[in-house]
């Protein structure tokens, strides 16, 4: 066993920092669309508005950080051991089968993890930020656009993709779950260390 450090400061950061302001979204949002009233519609519009500035703040410094570092290489997708991959997800794991995908500080992304986190980033992210900044700005639309372009439509837009989100943060919960032991995952991402099991060479 060998112990690597596999996840840098900056990226334990942006990690739990955009996990909590994920989180607090989602809680002033369904709030916000009447799911629940623990806050006034006016209190938890305000506090919504300010968490998505932080957030989209915290994502031009990850953006950032991942270009200048070279961790968006992380992100590419790839084909090698895909099928293995998704299989282990789906019926290995349950069979208490090791992990097909060895892990790098390189390679931080098995293959199905990659095509995830490049739908988050690519198509979840942006929906909820461009419906989230439409929404907020709708007064200031053209009239010719708010003919066509609804606030109703707007915020179920909204709403469906803040409800993929919450389904991606509970499948990546569960996915925390199955490293080598139930919090091997959740240890690493807060010390940054992980510990690799040695490959015994064949005889």
């Amino acid at each position: 066993m060998t112990r690597v450090l596999m996840y840098k400061r900056f990226e334990r950061f942006w990690h739990w920092s955009q996990a909590a302001l994920v989180l607090a979204l989602a809680f002033t949002g369904f709030n916000i669309h009447g799911t629940f009233t623990v806050l006034s519609y006016e209190q938890a519009s305000e506090v919504h508005t300010t968490l998505l500035w932080a957030l989209l703040g915290l994502w031009a410094f990850a953006i950032f950080w991942h270009f200048t570092t070279g961790e968006w290489k992380n992100y590419i997708p790839t084909t090698e051991k895909m099928a293995e991959v998704f299989r282990f997800y789906t019926i290995g794991i349950f069979k208490g089968e090791e992990h097909p995908y060895e892990k790098t500080p390189e390679k931080k992304l098995n293959p199905v993890q990659r095509i995830a986190y490049l739908g988050l980033k690519l198509v979840l992210n942006p929906g909820l930020i461009i419906s989230g900044l439409l929404y907020l700005f709708y007064n200031q639309w053209p009239e010719i656009v708010t003919q066509i372009l609804t606030l109703e439509i707007v915020a179920l837009v909204h709403t469906a993709f803040a409800f993929f989100m919450v389904s991606f943060v509970i499948l990546h919960v569960y996915l925390i779950t199955t490293g080598h032991t139930v919090g091997a995952h959740l240890k690493a991402m807060v010390t940054g260390y992980e510990d690799i099991h040695d490959k015994t060479p064949a005889e």
